[in-house]
Order: structure tokens, then sequence, then C-alpha cells
């Protein structure tokens, strides 16, 4: 595996060659995802592969309106899933369990959808990871958590299941190759020895100025970066949506 190309040349890719990604390399890449770490090997997720041309239109429209959704050759749902477990549970007669021995019987909670998350993006990195030693680019979607009621519906999700992203894959451009990368946080920003340090103003100075953090450039309402950046991303209307969205489910999930 090249190191250099797996992790330090890696950068999202949105548009796509147009021709599928063979069986084969699908297969591979998924055998690798089902190795990935997973809390207590219970593998407490799903994935969806969206197949049908009409659900990945509908999808590029409901994850705020991205088009290249629907091009991408490879798309696929991850799902933070207590749904499986639970019914294994059910079947195993863990309320008889519970009734026999005075026990309350438990359902999951905000500690178990997060545990649940965490195996979600725990696979679906791993697959990042071998799609790109096999010479696939790929996308997160974090929008896909947006429209939970909607998603629901469209993706058939029982209780105790959440889209927690999505990935879309496939053979980068040209132009997608070879454009820079974006840039990252330095090490002394991200990484703490023991205990975490507060960021200092020296810091603050730093963070988000290179060029490639999108916009970044104060103008209209905002009169510096950080305003600017405020605006763009936190206080923007997807981010007020993708918040109803979660807590939303968080009510159905209690």
């Amino acid at each position: 595996m090249d190191f250099d190309t797996v992790f330090l040349q890696r950068r999202s890719i949105r548009a796509f060659e147009d021709a599928p990604v063979p069986s084969e390399t699908k297969a591979l890449i998924l055998q690798a995802m089902l190795r990935a770490p997973t809390a207590g090997a219970l593998m407490l997720y799903s994935v969806i592969e969206i197949e049908d041309p009409a659900l990945k239109s509908r999808l590029a429209e409901t994850c705020d309106h991205q088009g290249f959704i629907a091009k991408a050759p490879w798309v696929l749902v991850f799902l933070a899933d207590y749904a499986r477990l639970y019914g294994y549970f059910e079947r195993e007669g863990v309320g008889e369990l519970c009734e026999r021995s005075g026990r309350p019987l438990l359902a999951p909670r905000e500690a178990d959808l997060l545990l649940a998350c965490c195996d979600a993006l725990a696979a679906a990195q791993t697959l990042v990871c071998a799609a790109e030693a096999l010479g696939l680019g790929s996308c997160y979607i974090g929008d896909i958590m947006e429209n939970w009621e909607t998603h629901r519906e469209l993706l058939d999700l029982p209780r105790y299941t959440f889209p927690v992203t999505m990935l879309v894959l496939g053979r980068p451009t040209e132009q997608q190759r070879k454009r820079p990368q974006v840039p990252r946080l330095g090490a002394g920003l991200v990484v703490h020895t023991d205990r975490y340090r507060p960021a200092s103003p020296a810091d603050y100075g730093l963070m988000y100025q290179r060029e490639g953090y999108g916009a970044s450039v104060p103008g209209g309402e905002a009169r510096t970066r950080g305003q600017e950046l405020y605006l763009r991303k936190f206080a923007a209307p997807y981010s007020e949506e993708m918040r109803r969205s979660v807590a939303s489910m968080l009510e159905d999930w209690r």
C-alpha cells in the first residue's frame, strides 16, 4: 500500500469518471470494511448501497442540493444500527429473562447511539482507505443527517437506526486528481499531551487563515474571517436543519 497516496495525498472527490466500480473491486473494499474496529465485535452499523438512479437523485436534493451525488458511481449510506442487535435480543427471549429475574427491560439510549455512530464511522473510514488503495476517490456527505423524517421514509429505516454519514465513490476525473488539497490545521492545534490545552490568542490567529478554507474573506455582514466562517458554516440554513433533524431523531430514539 502506498502510504502517501492513501493518507497524505487524499482529498475529497466530487467529480468522477463515467464508469461503474467493478463488482470485484466493491467486494474487496467491503471485505476490508468488515474488518474495521467495532465495539465488542458487535458491529453496530449497517450500510445501504444506493443503486436506484431515482433514489440517488432524490438524495442529491435532500442532502443540500448537491448534484454530484446523483452522478457518483457508488453511493453508500452508513447507519448507526441498534435495531439488529435489539431484534436479536427479542428473538433470544431477553424480555422473558428480565421478567423472570425482576429486571427492567432496557432500551437503547443516547450512549448506545453514540457507540453505534463510532462503529459506523470507523467502518466508513476503513472503507475510504481501502478505496483509496485501489484507486478510487470518495467524499463524505454529512448532510444525510438532515431531513430525518424524509430519509427515514426513503430508506425504510426502523427505530434505533440513524444515517450518520453517506459516502460517494468512484474514479476521480483528471481535474480532481490534480486540484490542490484543502488545508488542514496543524498538529500543534489539534494534538494535546495528557490534558486538553485551550487555544491561545496566537493559536486563534493561525486558525483557518490559509488559502483553501472556502471564502474565508470578510464581506457583507462579516468583518472578520471568523464572522464569515460562522455565517457560512455554523449559522447556515443546512446547519440549522441538521440540528433540527438530529433533535427530532433523538426524540424518537428516546
